[in-house]
């Protein structure tokens, strides 16, 4: 069962732009759904290889990207983080701000099936 210090590692995780790191965490057929993106659902990866690859052009894109203020709960295998995103575009140099939220699914095993990311749109 996911504990509030098994979220706390996996931000710690995506804090420190670990990809390694954060994979550990998820189960070989999980899935990442990124806030924005061309569908309703934003972006979707499936699978360690599609996440790794999603990951690395989050970090390339937000190469200072920092999940803050973050605060966590579990309810039987769904967690939930909240957090204040910040980090600088590196297209455009434009910095963000942000607050948001991930709901994460778990497995029997303890592995993460489902991160989905939401975040508020600032105009």
């Amino acid at each position: 069962m996911p504990t509030i210090e098994t979220l706390r590692a996996i931000a710690a995780a995506f804090n420190a732009h670990d990809i390694e790191a954060i994979l550990g965490f998820f189960a070989e057929d999980s899935t990442m759904q990124m806030p924005r993106g061309p569908n309703r659902f934003g972006t979707r990866y499936v699978g360690k290889a599609e996440i790794r690859a999603g990951l690395a052009a989050r970090f390339a894109g937000l190469p200072d990207v920092h999940y803050g203020q973050d605060e966590h709960f579990v309810s039987g295998t769904t967690g939930m983080s909240k957090w204040v995103l910040t980090g600088t575009m590196a297209s455009t140099g434009q910095k963000l701000e942000v607050m948001g939220c991930d709901f994460y699914s778990f497995n029997a095993a303890g592995k993460v099936t489902l991160k989905d990311s939401y975040w508020k749109i600032v105009d």
